[in-house]
């Protein structure tokens, strides 16, 4: 029927009504290989309990079913299979033609008149049990194909079930783990190795570039630590040089009576230049640890922007909280 993938199940079921022996819930229906909508194709209608039910005890004991396949289907050349279904039991022949696929006990003559109305050698294939007496009724010997070489060989040209209702889920989970276990096959051995002497070589070149770069610190380190010994002989540990160096020289900018950016003139001097247009003096101010506190209550956002500005361009940085500004040079933050 020429419908779409979510509604083919309900129009095969329109299309096969008047054919099926059973109750259209019972049974699972699984299109041929090539069938398309619209054209003609086989289309298999199996017992759904039993196919379930399989399905659910092998995926309960842990078992990844990717497919369920049957062991007979249509094929274009004739070919014909002795088995015993049941152990001691009478030897049945499966036929597959092109127009469908038989099941057929040896007594009488339709089996053999089917097999004899066949175009060319049918090829025919017995399981072990059912081998002497399939040689006895084709009158040629047989090639024995025991359950599990007839179940691969079915794998490999057989018609999947699990269509429709019984799709597996998780399709790209499956396909990533498939994917994975191929990786790890030998096909893909050279890939491995490559990948892990790439990954080795990366490992090697990163630890160098690492070491390269420490010794570059060190290098640094030890010319700052130089510096402060050359410019302040009176040093005699280091510590933290950069540190050092600052308190030393601001040491000696106080010895020399000149004013540090840190001193409170100096933040003085820079508070009064930036101070926003409009805004009122300030009534008092704290000076602790160089950082100067002035109150800037009621002050617009726009002075405030102003004032930052200013201050910035003057090496300091203003922050403002609780109707206060608090100014600190810029490389003391």
């Amino acid at each position: 029927p020429r419908a779409a993938p979510a509604r083919m199940r309900a129009a095969l079921v329109g299309a096969m009504e008047e054919q099926l022996l059973d109750d259209e819930e019972a049974l699972h229906f699984a299109l041929g290989p090539g069938a398309e909508p619209g054209r003609s194709g086989w289309v298999a209608a199996v017992h759904k309990g039993w196919v379930t039910g399989a399905l659910a005890a092998l995926e309960g004991a842990g078992r990844e079913v990717a497919a369920v396949v049957v062991a007979s289907h249509p094929r274009g050349s004739v070919s014909a299979h002795f088995h015993t279904p049941e152990p001691g039991g009478p030897t049945q022949l499966v036929l597959e033609r092109a127009d469908g696929v038989l099941c057929l006990g040896l007594e009488g003559k339709l089996a053999r008149s089917l097999l004899g109305a066949a175009e060319g050698t049918p090829r025919c294939t017995a399981t072990p049990a059912a081998a002497a007496e399939a040689e006895r009724f084709m009158g040629a010997p047989v090639a024995v194909q025991g359950t599990a070489e007839r179940a691969l060989a079915a794998c490999r040209e057989g018609l999947d079930l699990r269509q429709f209702d019984l799709a597996p889920r998780h399709r790209g989970l499956r396909a990533l783990r498939e994917g994975w276990r191929g990786f790890l096959g030998p096909a893909w051995r050279p890939v491995r190795i490559a990948l892990l002497a790439l990954l080795a070589v990366q490992v090697v070149a990163l630890n160098a570039y690492a070491w390269r770069q420490e010794r570059m610190l060190a290098g640094k380190r030890q010319a700052m630590e130089q510096l402060l010994r050359a410019t302040y002989p009176g040093v005699r540990s280091v510590l933290d040089a950069p540190l050092q160096m600052q308190r030393e020289t601001d040491r000696a900018r106080a010895a020399a009576g000149r004013l540090g950016e840190s001193d409170l003139e100096s933040m003085l001097g820079a508070a009064a230049a930036a101070w926003p247009d409009g805004a009122g003096p300030a009534g008092t101010l704290r000076f602790e640890g160089g950082k100067l506190t002035l109150p800037a209550a009621g002050w617009a956002e726009a002075q405030v922007v102003q004032f930052r500005e200013r201050l910035r361009g003057a090496g300091y940085a203003a922050e403002f909280a609780e109707g206060r500004v608090t100014l600190a040079a810029a490389r003391s933050r």
